[in-house]
């Protein structure tokens, strides 16, 4: 099941850190990296995935948490709500499910009741995972997308190669840093139009911002 997990949500363009036991996901669940969502299982080797999940609770991370398990019952999943759970997942479950609620907890992390974000006339649809240009369809690679909807997340805001970086690739990626600014030069190709703004907006040695204005 990880590995099924992990290969659904990276080939929807999503970074993903694996955790194979609960002291694992607790160092990671408190590192720098602020993850935007934790898939958690209950059955882990080392400690009850309840308690870890009240111990990062207790210790302040808010990340939203999806838990995933076989435990299907309706005090099951009380429990796992009432314990800091954000959604609730009984295992065997239709991936592609999964795939949209983890979605949909992101949304909720950015307000963003509307999965269609609006940069100009750029549109960015967070529940297709499509983008179009003054209603044209813009084809896009995975990862393309993923940068293209984490800029349109912070429209008009400075985003440094930094933060790129940490949201594109995983904590144990070999890629070199040139990588950010090689896909920001792909959706430049692909999102510029002539006789229109530019919509990638370089801030030099700091970072880029997506919006009609300079």
């Amino acid at each position: 099941m990880q590995e099924l997990v992990t290969s659904l949500l990276t080939s929807s363009g999503f970074t993903v850190d694996v955790a194979s036991d609960g002291s694992t996901g607790h160092r990671l669940c408190k590192a720098e990296n602020k993850y935007e969502v934790i898939i958690l299982d209950l059955g882990l080797p080392d400690m009850d995935g309840l308690d870890l999940l009240r111990r990062i609770r207790q210790e302040g991370v808010t990340t939203h948490v999806l838990i995933l398990t076989a435990k299907d019952g309706p005090d099951d999943r009380v429990v796992g709500l009432d314990t800091g759970a954000d959604d609730y997942l009984s295992k065997p479950c239709v991936l592609p499910e999964l795939d949209a609620r983890v979605r949909a907890l992101l949304r909720r992390k950015y307000n963003a009741k509307n999965p269609v974000l609006t940069v100009g006339d750029l549109q960015i649809n967070s529940a297709t995972r499509t983008a179009s240009r003054g209603g044209k369809s813009i084809p896009l690679t995975p990862r393309e997308y993923a940068l293209l909807e984490y800029l349109a997340r912070k429209a008009g805001l400075l985003v440094t190669r930094a933060e790129i970086w940490e949201n594109l690739y995983a904590m144990d990626s070999s890629t070199t840093s040139n990588v950010v600014d090689v896909y920001i030069g792909y959706l430049r190709r692909k999102l510029d139009v002539p006789g229109q703004p530019q919509l990638i907006h370089t801030r030099r040695g700091s970072g880029f911002i997506l919006g009609t204005e300079g």
